[in-house]
């Protein structure tokens, strides 16, 4: 085990940040002991020869010329003992005194304070001790490993010229902020890309970034070679999606794929897919990339919210969505947890429904499937007064962080009133920074909340019965979960529904839901009153015909 001993120099006795230090190495298993404040050269100079440490961390935060001095007596007495040799030092201090710090030529590592702690980690875990590409990990599993417990930011980034879209890159890269850049293509790319001459060229650059061929993701790819060298990521398109998930896999290394289960089809109209022939593909889509060894999201179950679906089925499909990832064999996988979705929820009702969804998808875990959480604010939840969305933004990301995150999705606070630019990403993702630092000064305990937890159970309980409903649609089914037919039976039969889907032909359309309480509900307008599970499932089958076992 690894030691660190730890104090402050000169006259300094500020030793909040030498402190925290000590803690974040402790957590990552390193030895540590602090010495004491303000200490002199000689005194640290004879602890650090009786204990024999690997580093020593020292910090000063004063006025930076007396430190000139300290550090030269410090250098010429390591230098004297010959602790220079196996002993690594390191500084902590405010910008101006690290410049000094770094001036000295003692330090293997300075911190200036600007650092967020992600940094600080990946330094004490052997990471990114220089901007080589190299100490940058270039997967997504290794670069969620060299910063858990503190979450990965992406964020997404597609503006209507590829011109702007690749500059905007460059300055996120540098800015060192971000380590997954979500690429946003036009729907016109997402629909057409491999039938082009059925675009109508007036929505070009309409919701993201024109891309019309292989050399403009390979530019997107080369802008990113810089600064802290994010990863690259986007949009599986609406059709044509295995030939997209080889060009992607091409050109940018995508990090990870993105896919829904029934959605970009008739169900959305985002494309002409049916209904039971987008299950199949999509299924299919993430069967590939499970071959490759490629991490898999399947963003399903907030399309069902956003379109104010009860938070069971939120549920519900959240499962689904997991069950058939790993059932296409899926590794690694990618759960999307979307708070705000609708925004009328209450945090409290809210982080009920992401545990339950976590409780269900992550039962399905063994050595063959890895679970990762992704956290995210809704789209929706955003005002267009940009300072109130900048509140919004840091809202929501302080309650994600009572689920742990291993990504969080970082939305742009101006997304209800434009694209985001590069400053707009930059400045989102330090807002979430710094509501991230002080959630890791310790959190409350939200999780375990009676009110909370209550909400769970019935979740979880209710999803049971509607999952139990879909099994029986197609009983001589081997696999139903996972079946084409009885997904899109229940679509059709509406076990699975949304108010939003109503007049949609491939849907039923007809379920209601009232917010009560801060949490939504399935609900019945003639009695006036909330529907549980087992009663809105006997309606539906009493309609239909089928027995209910």
């Amino acid at each position: 085990m690894a030691k660190i001993l730890g104090a402050t120099i000169g006259n300094c006795v500020h030793v909040a940040g030498v402190m925290n230090f000590l803690s974040l190495a402790e957590k990552e298993g390193y030895e540590v002991e602090f010495l004491g404040a303000a200490m002199k050269i000689d005194e640290l100079i004879a602890a650090v020869r009786a204990k024999k440490p690997d580093y020593v961390g020292v910090s000063y935060r004063l006025t930076p010329e007396p430190l000139r001095e300290v550090l030269k007596e410090l250098k010429e007495k390591i230098e004297a003992y010959g602790l220079d040799r196996e002993i690594k030092w390191i500084f902590g201090g405010n910008e101006p005194t690290a410049k000094v710090a770094e001036e000295s030529g003692i330090f293997t590592k300075v911190f200036n304070g600007l650092e967020d702690i992600d940094e600080v980690i990946g330094f004490l875990k052997g990471y990114r001790s220089s901007s080589a590409e190299e100490n940058y990990p270039q997967d997504l599993i290794s670069r969620i490993e060299s910063k858990y417990p503190y979450p990965i930011l992406r964020h997404h980034l597609g503006l209507p010229s590829l011109e702007d879209t690749i500059r905007a890159i460059e300055k996120v890269a540098e800015a060192k902020v971000l380590d997954v850049i979500s690429i946003a293509p036009d729907q016109n790319a997402q629909e057409y890309f491999f039938e082009q001459h059925k675009m109508d060229r007036r929505l070009d650059g309409a919701g993201g970034v024109p891309v019309r061929k292989k050399e403009d993701f390979v530019a997107m790819y080369n802008a990113s070679r810089r600064g802290n060298y994010p990863l690259l990521r986007c949009y599986s398109g609406t059709t044509h999606l295995i030939e997209f998930a080889e060009l992607l896999q091409e050109t940018i290394k995508n990090a990870w794929c993105a896919v829904p289960l029934c959605w970009y089809s008739v169900l959305d109209k985002r494309g002409p897919r049916p209904l039971r022939e987008a299950i199949r593909e999509n299924q299919q889509v993430m069967k590939w990339h499970g071959e490759r060894g490629i991490p898999v999201e399947v963003n399903e179950s907030h399309h069902w919210s956003l379109r104010d679906a009860h938070d069971t089925i939120g549920v519900v499909t959240a499962f689904l969505a997991a069950y058939n990832a790993k059932k296409m064999g899926v590794k690694h996988y990618i759960a999307q947890y979307m708070f705000n979705v609708p925004p009328s929820l209450s945090p409290r009702m809210d982080l009920a429904k992401m545990l339950a969804k976590i409780e269900l998808i992550e039962s399905l875990q063994d050595e063959n499937f890895k679970v990762y959480r992704q956290a995210r604010a809704g789209l929706a939840s955003f005002p267009g007064d940009l300072s109130q969305a900048k509140g919004q933004l840091a809202s929501s990301a302080y309650l994600a962080m009572a689920i742990k995150p291993h990504i969080y999705h970082v939305v742009g606070f101006c997304e209800a009133h434009h694209a985001a630019t590069a400053e707009d990403i930059i400045e989102s993702c330090k807002i979430v920074r710094g509501v991230i630092r002080n959630a890791f000064l310790g959190l409350p305990d939200m999780v375990n909340d009676p009110v909370v937890q209550q909400r769970k159970k019935e979740l979880i309980e209710e999803a049971m019965v509607t999952l139990e409903a879909i099994k029986q649609l197609n009983p001589d089914v081997e696999d139903p979960w996972a079946d084409a037919d009885t997904i899109a039976k229940a679509i059709e039969l509406g076990i699975l529904d949304a108010p939003h889907l109503k007049g949609n032909p491939a849907a039923c359309g007809k379920l209601v839901t009232r917010l009560i309480n801060g949490a939504l509900y399935a609900y019945d307008p003639e009695e006036n009153r909330v529907l549980t599970e087992k009663e809105r499932i006997e309606k539906i089958f009493k309609m239909a015909e089928i027995a209910v076992s």
